[in-house]
């Protein structure tokens, strides 16, 4: 029985570990307004692709709020067609501006 009880308790802290993700506290209540969580992750592949590999494309963050209300399937080989969403512009500019602060940064030169 305590196995059962550990096992049990184990997988229902997994469970809300995997939830909660590496979100802000502000982009956090967006992501999940707007059902973004239920096809994308910070740092992992989901249904598609992690965050940080969108921020890797460097997109700007006005060309990433054309792409939340018309997703381009042709820039993303390989992974199922985004639907449209209707995010209101302030909250997807919200959005993409972090997704932007997700790209590698430079590293600075020795001399």
């Amino acid at each position: 029985m305590k196995k059962a009880l550990f096992s049990t308790l184990l997988l229902a802290g997994l469970a809300i570990n995997a939830q909660a993700q590496d979100f802000p506290e502000d982009i956090k209540p967006l992501m999940s307004k707007y059902t973004c969580t239920a096809c994308h992750k910070v740092d992992t592949k989901l249904v598609g692709p992690a965050y940080t590999e969108v921020a890797k494309r460097k997109y700007t963050p006005e060309r990433i709020l054309e792409l939340i209300a018309t997703p381009k399937p042709s820039n993303w080989p390989g992974y199922p067609p985004m639907m449209a969403l209707k995010v209101p512009k302030d909250d997807a500019m919200k959005i993409a501006t972090w997704i932007n602060s997700l790209a590698p940064k430079k590293k600075a030169k020795k001399s």
